[in-house]
């Protein structure tokens, strides 16, 4: 069946994590740092249903990769795409902060190790490390007509022979958004920084083809239900690629879970998703909540505050 015909079904899903006014897609606008430092020119995407998050972080450097081969950029180019942060995790709003954990991550060390403290008005939604450290500032994607879906991906294998080709990721859908996240099949060694390792292994084949065995993308539908291509991956020869292929979809074989067998570079694939968010519509207003007082105030001075 297709993706979004998922929706329409009695599955079990789990309780809601976060408030509504934090699900569907933000971008970043800019990060400021306690030392009064900002930086506006890393390109960041953040995607939420109910208990997952995906992330994108593309910093300027990466972005004049070509988008070929691996084994055609140059050492340098490498280097500069081991720079790119991307990755899906478990959420959970404890009513005050909102925590991360689980991450299937491109890199292989910690970058953000602080929960966040979140308020949102309007289309405007402040992050702030509870140590000072940071506040980033993000603002709403408005979402069209769609879904709110979000699955973890547990693995995806080669349906005949069986290879393990990812473990740990998944899919969020809000409305004409996406986001798809692959880990890796094998993990790496965690605590070096991946540009360094990339250096390091810079004529070693099979160590590179392991950190970019990695593959984390994000696009938009242009109606509901259609295809998705990538405009925005940790890999560049996927840009304009389908995201993934919306059909195949199945229940089962376990409760909780969905399965998707497709095919993709003519190889026939398995995946198994533990169900997140499936939510027939998905209509985030830019609107929060005010008080009257509020409410009447931007009444009365409208024609000053929004000429």
């Amino acid at each position: 069946m297709h993706l979004f015909e998922l929706t329409s079904l009695d599955l079990p899903v789990p309780a809601a994590s976060v408030p509504g006014w934090a699900l569907g897609c933000f971008r970043r606008r800019s990060i400021t740092f306690f030392s009064g430092e900002e930086e506006t020119g890393t390109e960041v995407l953040w995607l939420q249903s109910r208990g997952l998050t995906a992330d994108f972080r593309r910093p300027p450097t990466a972005r004049g990769v070509r988008a070929l081969p691996l084994t055609a950029l140059t050492p340098n180019e490498r280097v500069a795409l081991a720079r790119v942060e991307a990755g899906l995790a478990q959420t959970r709003h404890d009513g005050e902060l909102m925590h991360w954990s689980g991450w299937a991550s491109f890199q292989t060390h910690a970058r953000w190790p602080e929960p966040g403290r979140l308020r949102r008005v309007g289309n405007c939604l402040i992050e702030f490390a509870p140590s000072g450290a940071y506040v980033e500032d993000w603002r709403f994607e408005p979402a069209g007509e769609g879904p709110l879906i979000g699955l973890r991906l547990l693995d995806e294998r080669e349906a005949r022979s069986g290879v393990v080709r990812h473990r740990g990721g998944g899919l969020i859908v809000c409305g004409h958004h996406a986001a798809f996240v692959r880990g890796r099949p094998e993990p790496l060694p965690e605590g070096e920084r991946l540009e360094r390792f990339v250096r390091r292994h810079a004529h070693d084949a099979g160590a590179l083809a392991g950190v970019f065995s990695f593959d984390a993308a994000y696009g938009q539908s242009a109606r509901p239900g259609a295809e998705v291509r990538v405009t925005l991956a940790n890999l560049p020869w996927r840009k304009g690629s389908p995201l993934l292929s919306l059909e195949g979809f199945s229940v089962g074989p376990e409760p909780g879970l969905v399965t998707q067998r497709c095919e993709e570079d003519g190889l026939e694939l398995e995946r198994r998703f533990a169900v997140d968010t499936l939510e027939r519509h998905f209509g985030a207003p830019l609107a929060t909540d005010a008080s009257a007082e509020a409410a009447a105030w931007l009444e009365r001075e409208r024609d000053a505050l929004l000429p």
